[in-house]
């Protein structure tokens, strides 16, 4: 993409390891702004080094069944995916891709003459308070700020280019899916209710079998896009005008979507946060603007599943090395489980 750096050949060697340049970017001389403070925050697949006014994410080189990190040219790529794909709901907050380069006399910099040896991406950093999530805790939100995210986004996927699925196929992702969810949640070490998590997902199942015309509508009529897949209140920022950032980039197949299904997601995250009353905001003004009405029943299933995705996901925490406060994921796992009981009660 514009604005990469062409350098050397990269490599991968045990100096250059990750420990070795998070250190690195741990230190202000690695910058070219010099900042005063740095925070570093680590996450699944990567870490994110904040200074006063950017945010540089750094990839892990790893490789999982649904995304591979594992050489610097694919995590490079990765990069200008990240910067290409969010620009689209965050266009003045995502600056570019930059080098990371290992000086001739030791040591590394930010866009240094020296040998690339990885690429990280370059933001502007936002104030935390501003997002939905904060916002939620806060009750400092309004229905203005709902309605410009909304508008935000019901633009967005109107714009979007429908994505050829066949009917079939829409659905059988949904009933693997369910599968996977079903698989992880009744092990036995989670110690989640066993008689709610099977009611959960045979009532998804049987919801998924019963109402194919639901599904099988929402493909015929074009709406299945190229959307975020990744639409959490901590990744919307509200005030004068909306944000989205941090779209799931690595996977074309996890964002291609429903917009109903990706504003069913936020929405539940929303509900679990304590907000309930932005869900019927978020499609009020969606409908406004594409003229589309996805059943209520259709919306309430969509919730259901990807609650129990999340839970699922919160249990994936148990499965690192160093496992931070089990009990915090194993809590959020029973309170997305929870929220899908709810759900499949009204489907059922």
């Amino acid at each position: 993409m514009s604005g990469v750096p062409s350098g050397p050949e990269t490599r991968e060697s045990p100096a250059d390891g990750i420990d070795a340049k998070v250190g690195a970017l741990k230190q202000r001389d690695t910058y070219p702004e010099r900042p005063a403070r740095i925070e570093a925050i680590e996450t699944h697949m990567s870490w994110v080094f904040l200074t006063e006014r950017h945010a540089y994410k750094l990839k892990k080189p790893v490789r999982y069944e649904f995304l591979d990190f594992s050489t610097i040219e694919a995590r490079r790529h990765d990069c200008e995916e990240e910067v290409r794909l969010n620009r689209r709901l965050a266009r003045d907050v995502y600056l570019g891709v930059v080098a990371l380069t290992a000086l001739p006399g030791g040591g590394m910099r930010i866009g240094g003459e020296g040998e690339v040896i990885d690429w990280l991406v370059k933001m502007r950093r936002l104030p935390a308070e501003r997002t939905l999530q904060e916002a939620i805790r806060r009750g400092s939100w309004t229905e203005d700020d709902v309605r410009r995210v909304a508008s935000l986004l019901g633009e967005f996927y109107a714009r979007a280019e429908p994505v050829e699925v066949g009917v079939a196929e829409y659905r059988e992702r949904f009933a693997r899916d369910i599968g996977a969810n079903l698989a992880e949640l009744e092990k036995p070490e989670h110690r989640l209710p066993e008689e709610q998590v099977r009611r959960v997902h045979a009532v998804q199942l049987d919801f998924l079998e019963r109402r194919k015309d639901l599904f099988d509508a929402r493909v015929e009529e074009s709406r299945i896009v190229e959307a975020h897949g990744d639409l959490r209140p901590e990744h919307v920022y509200i005030g004068p005008q909306a944000l989205i950032t941090d779209c799931l980039e690595f996977n074309l197949q996890f964002r291609t979507l429903d917009p109903a299904d990706e504003l069913a997601f936020l929405a539940m995250e929303c509900d679990r946060l304590g907000a309930p009353s932005i869900g019927p905001l978020l499609f009020e003004t969606y409908q406004e603007i594409t003229g589309d009405r996805p059943p209520e029943v259709l919306v309430l299933f969509y919730k259901g599943a990807r609650a129990c995705l999340r839970a699922k996901l919160a249990l994936w925490h148990l499965r690192e090395p160093v496992v931070r406060e089990p009990q915090k994921w194993r809590g959020l796992a029973a309170d997305y489980l929870g929220l899908a009981d709810g759900f499949a009660r009204r489907l059922g």
